[in-house]
């Protein structure tokens, strides 16, 4: 009983204080990552037909395939998105062994809110951006989309691609919320 108790402690991330609602919140956010990152692995990568046009069409060095760019790219949000889960996990408070000079010290709550308040305010603002446009038929810029752009939901295709990227949309949000909470209960008096 014991070893399954110490195992399910260190399987279980969330330190003492946690909502619920913010491990749930903590643990949603790289999944809402997870569909555009697929999508896009599947339709640049593999060339699978689930895009009109051509999705891998962007601007990237020419020493670099936008395949293997898409899968680092991919990779990274992937990463970016799991730190959230720092706000709610030990390693959110004490910095982990492998981190040379600073394992086993606290971490200071600004060290972990600044980043988190400020990646929170540019992805809700980002994909909040990124969809009214997309809903008025405009890229960023304000030009008119073209008829095979990747987000046109005139057929399975697109509707394919708004459900990849419509969770996008609450990565910035969640990771407010969790800043939020992470700050309260580490700021708060003991």
């Amino acid at each position: 009983m014991t070893l399954m108790r110490a195992t399910w402690t260190h399987a279980h991330l969330a330190v003492p204080g946690v909502p619920r609602w913010a491990r749930i919140a903590a643990y949603a956010v790289p999944f809402t990552v997870l569909p555009a990152s697929l999508w896009r692995i599947a339709a640049v990568t593999f060339h699978l037909p689930i895009s009109h046009g051509d999705p891998g069409s962007g601007q990237v060095p020419a020493w670099l395939p936008m395949e293997v760019y898409v899968v680092l790219l991919s990779v990274f949000s992937e990463v970016v998105a799991f730190a959230a889960v720092g706000l709610i996990a030990g390693w959110g408070e004490v910095f982990p062994r492998w981190v040379p000079w600073l394992r086993g010290r606290r971490v200071p709550p600004l060290a972990a809110v600044v980043p988190a308040a400020l990646g929170a305010g540019v992805l809700t603002y980002m994909w909040t951006l990124v969809a009214f446009y997309v809903v008025r038929g405009q890229d960023v810029d304000g030009r008119t989309l073209a008829a095979d752009f990747p987000l046109n939901v005139h057929d399975w295709k697109g509707l394919l691609a708004v459900a990849a990227y419509a969770p996008l949309l609450l990565w910035g949000p969640l990771l407010a919320a969790l800043t939020v909470a992470y700050w309260r209960r580490r700021t708060r008096p003991t």
